[in-house]
């Protein structure tokens, strides 16, 4: 690899957040990696190049499969090594949360791989659990019901069972046992030996997680039940001779959970209520980690808030060591692990790509020719001699001067004391100024704060075509970082330095923090627009919770989907999803196209009738206006234009 390649890898991080799936090749474009064979990959630029001839402009969504198999592998191997290593008694088991991304591409592909190792799925609503309920899975598989549940919620839990399935009742409240109690009742006076779901009780730890979602463990957490309320659970079975259905202890801290030892507090506390209850004569035999399993956005390996300071052997040598460990000295059997670890397996596979449309101007800059005479004000004057006479040992005492004459600038102009012409040179030749000091402050070894303010007032803003809240509303809302990269040119030296805007008619459409290993950056490294050049950028490890999240904000819809396989000659594009049409993005507001089309076509035929447009121009405008019903709800450059 060449000094520039290896330095564009530095600077953007892929060796760090990239877990082994990207890399970049000889022509400076993104590969992703096959995780079967890494010296098969497909290259992200010609992947795009292939979809514009096909018509498919961008944004555009680039799923891999194979990197949600390879996650999965890596997951169950890591658990598989430790199990090993430790002698643990249990086996382990992964259920995926259909919340994390519920669509059925995802959900189809993870159950392909997944199945092969009993892996199963877990669902927090009616609506999640009448898909699953569809769904092929292995017949060792789980299907594990989170959240708070009403009587039909459980009594299709019990279709479920009715089905073949191994699905798990997660009582979260008491009501919730009511319910299942009363329609076990119902259930087996027609039929003694119908097949019924299995019974699991979430516990309310002590312990809390670690980073943004911290709040969902500890005693005020929203979901789970007290020592108390389990000790009744179990009451209430045992009376109701059903304590055999009570299979499976669950508890949750938190989603991406950063700092390994908080994890094995929690596991700790876990164990010993799981041995605890064993010891009552319970016959548990599931242990329920959650979630939270982080992904290391950032790649710093540390407990910051987007990353995480365990991989995935770490974390499965801690579990089940711990796991052990407690059950040992309590004389109780080893649970089988139960694990929903959503963003660890799907955050990978899903890639973001969009097109740089244009530059927003933010700093002045000179369009005509500037003359600076003795007519000019006096502080249009010392501005002047300041752009013409700074240097590497002024620069900070110029800098300085040159905000005092900008304030100076505008009181004169707010008190009418200068022209118009006059304020536009000055702002000019401040912004002069203000370049040339960044300048020679970013050849110096240490940079002062003040700059690293400046060189974000001096960036570029890009105009990228696509919606935060869409696409990416997790760094909108929670300012979740997202490694950002360009997918070409990588061979070359980026030389300007950018934040992103997104084409939003809102202030907060904009991502101005991105990765980096040692702090967050204000500013990204991204190269100089090339007028009729397309320029892309990519949004990575957007695989998990980002699609079904992402809202309606301005009426921008889902954009255009490829589902890509990695082989031998390199990316086939397997399947193409068209994004939401205008008529798909009002109607999701309930607007209907069709009555919109007549209300339309009655306002021309008006006009044509008052005689202030012609037949022919009438016709053209309502043609026109019903074909944008079908057009993409995104900016779609012709090809070969400037973008």
């Amino acid at each position: 690899m060449s000094s520039v390649l290896e330095q564009t890898t530095e600077t953007y991080g892929i060796d760090n957040w990239g877990a082994g799936y990207f890399s970049v090749n000889r022509k400076g474009n993104l590969v992703v990696l096959s995780p079967e064979n890494e010296n098969l990959n497909a290259d992200v630029k010609e992947i795009v190049d292939d979809l514009r001839k096909r018509g498919i402009s961008t944004p555009v969504l680039l799923r891999f499969p194979q990197l949600l198999f390879g996650q999965i592998r890596k997951l169950q191997t890591a658990f598989r090594k430790s199990i090993k290593e430790f002698e643990y008694e249990g086996g382990h088991l992964c259920v995926y949360p259909m919340k994390v991304n519920q669509n059925r591409a995802v959900i189809e592909e993870y159950l392909r791989e997944g199945s092969r190792y009993n892996f199963g799925l877990e669902a927090g609503s009616k609506a999640e659990l009448y898909a699953a309920l569809g769904l092929e899975q292995s017949k060792e598989s789980l299907l594990v019901l989170n959240g708070f549940k009403d009587r039909d919620f459980i009594k299709l839990a019990f279709a479920g069972a009715g089905a073949g399935k191994n699905v798990v009742i997660v009582i979260e409240k008491m009501s919730e046992l009511e319910h299942t109690l009363s329609l076990i009742k119902e259930v087996t006076a027609e039929n003694s030996n119908a097949d019924l779901p299995m019974i699991g009780v979430r516990v309310k730890l002590y312990s809390k997680g670690s980073g943004k979602w911290e709040k969902s463990g500890g005693e005020a957490a929203k979901f789970g039940l007290t020592t108390t309320e389990i000790l009744d659970v179990i009451r209430r079975l045992q009376e109701a001779g059903r304590i055999d259905l009570l299979k499976l202890l669950h508890f949750h801290i938190g989603s991406q959970l950063t700092d390994i030892k908080r994890i094995k507090n929690a596991m700790k506390e876990a164990a010993r209520t799981y041995a605890k209850i064993r010891q009552m004569g319970v016959p548990i035999e599931f242990l329920d980690v959650g979630g939270g399993m982080a992904v290391d956005y950032d790649g710093s390996r540390t407990s910051f808030e987007s990353s995480a300071n365990y991989n995935a052997r770490e974390f499965a040598n801690d579990v089940i060591y711990v796991i052990k460990t407690v059950c040992d000295d309590e004389n109780v059997p080893h649970p089988t692990i139960i694990q929903e670890s959503g963003r660890f397996l799907s955050a990978y596979h899903a890639i973001l790509v969009t097109n740089v449309q244009d530059e927003i101007e933010t700093v002045v800059e000179d369009l005509t020719p500037m003359e600076i005479t003795a007519d000019n004000p006096q502080v249009v004057r010392e501005l002047a001699d300041l752009r013409e006479t700074i240097n590497a040992k002024n620069y900070r005492e110029y800098y300085h001067d040159a905000l005092e004459h900008r304030e100076e600038l505008f009181t004169m102009f707010n008190l009418g004391l200068i022209t118009l012409e006059d304020k536009g040179k000055g702002e000019v030749l401040f912004w002069d100024v203000c370049e040339r000091a960044d300048q020679f402050a970013q050849q110096k070894k240490y940079i002062s704060e003040e700059f690293d303010d400046l060189r974000k007032l001096l960036c570029a803003k890009y105009l990228a075509n696509f919606s935060v809240f869409r696409s990416m509303p997790d760094n909108w809302a929670l300012e979740q970082l997202f490694p950002i990269i360009p997918i070409h040119k990588l061979n070359k030296k980026p030389t300007e330095y950018a934040t992103l805007c997104d084409i939003t008619c809102d202030s907060d459409g904009i991502v101005d923090k991105f990765v980096d290993l040692h702090d967050v950056k204000p500013v990204l490294e991204l190269h100089k627009l090339v007028p009729g050049e397309p320029y892309y950028i990519a949004m990575m490890l957007v695989g998990a919770y980002q699609e079904v999240m992402g809202n309606n904000h301005n009426l921008f819809g889902v954009p255009h989907e490829a589902h890509i396989h990695i082989g031998e000659d390199g990316h086939i594009i397997k399947k193409v999803i068209y994004g939401a049409t205008l008529a798909d993005s009002i109607s999701a507001v309930r607007f209907d196209a069709e009555q919109l089309h007549d209300q339309f076509r009655r306002m021309i035929m008006k006009r044509i009738k008052d005689g202030e447009l012609s037949t022919k121009e009438g016709s053209q405008l309502i043609e026109y206006y019903q074909d944008q019903a079908e057009s993409y709800t995104y900016l779609t450059p012709s090809i070969g234009k400037a973008v």
